[in-house]
């Protein structure tokens, strides 16, 4: 029976790495961030968490989201909520990344970028573009399970943002941007028509839409229709100064109005803008949209929306010009129905046998970089070798990390630490272009603790590192301390009751695209055939 058990146990792990959800991990409340207030209010962001470019829609009572995840890996997170505050994380709906060669290898900033989620004839669609390679589409029927493999919609370099749209006559069309930094040309929307399954966008390409005059970067468009008018939902003028824009016609083709809907004003909440209209089962319109933090990521705000002269209104005109500003507190959205808090995950405790939901890569996977153990309750690093060459962990594809769950946390980390030869290490870490980390590290057959600094390590400047002290264990507590402003301190301990500071303060930095991350990484210097390994007991985030 045993066997039996422990069978079972590995075949759910293997088959929820595949993109199954075979066994679902109990939500726990972030101690850290909750957007609920508990009072019929909430707070924003509802996602203090680098969700960028967030999409959504609604079926039934219910609210799924995707978002951008570049080259970090599960990649297009899925997220449920059935009042549009409490969200939690469900899945991934692209376990690993095409062109499976490509993305085998770190890519920073490439890869998944602005996605857009719908629902068509019973199917849940995904459309993600890869600048470097076009824009993808995937479906389901159970959106918390496994999603169909890519079909390159449509093949061309620097297309970007795209915006499935099915009319009611049953055509379907394709509205998308373009990367200045692929294509050569931006601030444009573009249409083109496709066939009703959605696998295959037709070379009739038309502009839509030319920013260049008055809405400089004009990207991400979605698609809606309401009173006979056709809309276009569009960001201009630069992820973290820009605007929302809406443009209107009669004729999906256009020519189009113009009107600004969303600015930061007044507020402390720049570049309000890209992002997903959803309606309740009650009537209510609702704008969700991301906000540029710098190393917080581009986290998720939740704004009030209604329609004036068919064009919508959005956030509250709070300096009275015409534009709607967003708000830092309102009520919840009437769902018809009162709902749990849930967040999405930060904690692990590492006791189930599938990775937790809250990790991802920085590439696509490799079995040996690490596993979640059967029953034993840990995570499994292998400390694998360094890049030929190595210069910082910008070269490292082996990191496990997670997004900052919010401004002020404190995480730490369980661990044991086994190495079998010198120069292996197991590293606890803030990555972003520039990061630290702290390190358990063996030199010469003695235990080192290191701290690790790769400052512009995207500018290929090498990482430096500084032996902190001696340690006679490698079962350690590794910590971390994030105050507002992004500035991180490491400790260490050998009970987790005294902490001692390791290393020098640290300011964390964004990734390209990607909001800083916190996690581990394990190394080595040269190749073996029995690396050492760390069994990583708990991760826990707390407030203090």
């Amino acid at each position: 029976m045993k066997n039996k058990r422990l069978t079972l146990a590995l075949l759910l792990a293997v088959l929820s790495y595949s993109g199954v959800t075979a066994q679902k991990i109990k939500n726990t409340v972030s101690e850290v961030w909750v957007a609920d207030l508990g009072n019929g209010s909430y707070k924003n962001p509802v996602l203090y968490a680098d969700y960028s470019d967030p999409d959504v829609c609604r079926v039934g009572k219910d609210y799924y989201m995707t978002a951008s995840s570049f080259n970090c890996i599960p990649g297009l997170p899925v997220l449920h909520s059935n009042d549009l505050v409490n969200w939690e994380l469900v899945n991934y709906a692209l376990p690993k990344q095409p062109p499976v060669e490509v993305y085998d290898k770190i890519q920073h900033g490439n890869g998944v970028w602005a996605p857009c989620i719908r629902y068509y004839k019973g199917e849940f669609y995904i459309f993600y573009p890869d600048p470097d390679f076009g824009i993808y589409m995937i479906k389901t029927k159970d959106p918390h399970g496994k999603w169909s493999e890519p079909v390159l919609v449509k093949a061309d370099k620097g297309i970007i943002d795209p915006a499935p749209f099915w009319d009611e006559d049953g055509k379907a069309y394709l509205g998308y941007a373009l990367a200045g930094s692929r294509a050569g040309s931006k601030s444009v929307l573009i249409i083109c028509s496709m066939n009703e399954d959605a696998t295959a966008a037709y070379d009739d390409d038309k502009l839509l839409f030319d920013g260049h005059e008055k809405h400089q970067t004009v990207e991400g468009p979605k698609l809606y229709k309401r009173n006979g008018y056709y809309y276009v939902f569009a960001p201009a003028g630069g992820v973290a100064t820009g605007w929302q824009l809406i443009l209107r016609s009669k004729n999906i083709f256009g020519p189009y109005e113009e009107k600004v809907v969303l600015e930061q004003g007044k507020t402390n909440i720049n570049g309000p803008h890209q992002g997903a209209w959803v309606d309740t089962v009650t009537g209510e319109d609702w704008f969700l949209h991301f906000q540029d933090q710098g190393a917080y990521g581009r986290v998720v705000h939740l704004n009030p929306m209604s329609w004036k002269d068919n064009w919508p209104v959005m956030g509250v005109d709070y300096d009275k010009n015409g534009i709607g500003e967003p708000v830092s507190t309102y009520k919840k959205p009437n769902v018809g129905a009162q709902y749990p808090i849930v967040t999405p995950p930060d904690s692990d405790e590492f006791n189930e046998p599938v990775q937790g939901l809250q990790w991802q890569w920085h590439a696509n996977k490799q079995l040996v970089w690490g596993y979640p153990s059967t029953g034993m309750g840990y995570y499994r690093m292998n400390c694998i070798a360094k890049p030929d060459n190595y210069v910082s962990l910008w070269q490292v594809p082996n990191i496990l990390a997670q997004k900052f769950p919010s401004n002020e946390f404190t995480a730490t980390a369980k661990f044991d630490f086994k190495p079998n030869f010198d120069n292996e290490e197991f590293g606890f870490l803030i990555m972003g272009r520039s990061y630290s980390y702290i390190a358990v590290k063996q030199i010469k057959g003695k235990l080192k603790l290191i701290q690790a600094i790769g400052d512009k390590a995207d500018k290929g400047k090498a990482e430096t590192t500084t032996e902190i002290a001696d340690l006679n264990s490698g079962s350690l507590y590794f910590r971390v301390k994030v105050e507002n402003g992004a500035k991180c301190q490491f400790y260490y301990s050998y009970d987790n009751k005294k902490f001692m500071k390791a290393g020098t303060e640290f300011k964390a930095t964004e990734g390209v695209w990607i909001g800083a991350k916190m996690g581990f990484v394990a190394l080595r210097e040269g190749k073996i055939n029995n690396s050492g390994y760390v069994n990583v007991d708990w991760f826990r985030v707390t407030k203090d």
